[in-house]
């Protein structure tokens, strides 16, 4: 079955580029959600200035430095949008609540916030393509991470939090390991840090800043992975727009594309993701 399981997911992953460490001893993988065949032109209408809607307080995506001025990926990722299609870009900061009503009654064009792609919302907004995907991970503990995988699993210990898609998941596709369910991710990641657990299978972003944390103290390593499986970890980062407001979407779709193509995507991710979680 696992043999299996692996075939089936082999194809979600994404295209990935490897970077060497300054240590030479770990890879950097910064990941692709672009087709790098795929050929695009740039589109004849462009807006002549693009006003992005988002909501501070997110880091590392939007949020306030020391000098209370807007900083984090999303930010930034704006900025390059508008730099790449050579148009003026703004952001305007709205409670979250605030934000589809904003869009709807044209305060802005754009909504750069983490807004889900429901399908309620779907019937209402355009999407771009994902910028970003959430992928879930394992992480053991130190020492280990080039042993454990998913061809090695069965009797292992997994710390899960309880209810959650990745407790869902492993017991689907791994029901030859032992899961470990907790109440809380903090609960889960300790069992494994304190050698109750022999894994944690969670979510590789928050899991990327935790084991640069001080909390986790250099415990564990990521392993295996990464995990995209649909229905479960496929849902990703993506900016709104309205459903009438095609051109702004291709607009942005090119420039993703671009920035992706031209390495400053790449740049971006290991500026805020300096630990990788693909």
């Amino acid at each position: 079955m696992v043999n299996s399981v692996k075939s089936a997911l082999l194809a979600l992953l994404i295209f990935c580029s490897v970077l060497p460490r300054a240590d030479a001893q770990e890879a950097i993988v910064v990941p692709n959600f672009w087709d790098p065949k795929a050929v695009q032109d740039r589109p004849a209408d462009v807006p002549g200035k693009i006003q992005f809607l988002a909501t501070d307080g997110y880091p590392p995506f939007v949020y306030r430095d020391a000098q209370e001025q807007l900083t984090g990926f999303n930010v930034d990722l704006a900025r390059a949008i508008c730099q790449e299609l050579d148009t003026s870009c703004s952001l305007r900061i709205k409670e979250f609540g605030g934000l589809l009503p904003a869009l709807e009654e044209e305060e802005g064009d754009a909504i750069i916030s983490g807004l889900a792609r429901t399908g309620e919302l779907a019937e209402r907004l355009s999407f771009s393509d994902d910028y970003l995907k959430l992928p879930a991970r394992f992480i053991v503990r130190t020492g280990g991470e080039s042993t454990f995988g998913a061809d090695a699993i069965a009797g292992a210990r997994i710390s899960v939090e309880t209810g959650s898609r990745h407790e869902a998941f492993a017991a689907r596709f791994w029901p030859e390991a032992v899961l470990l369910p907790f109440d809380t991710v903090e609960q889960a990641r300790t069992a494994l840090a304190n050698g109750d657990a022999d894994a944690h299978f969670g979510d590789g972003l928050s899991l990327s800043f935790w084991l640069n944390s001080t909390a986790a103290a250099d415990c564990c390593r990521f392993a295996g992975g990464p995990w995209l499986e649909p229905g479960y970890f496929d849902e990703g980062l993506s900016i709104a727009m309205r459903k009438d407001d095609a051109a702004t979407r291709e607009a942005i779709n090119y420039a993703l594309r671009r920035l992706q193509q031209t390495g400053v995507y790449r740049e971006l991710y290991l500026r805020y993701f300096p630990l990788s979680f693909f």
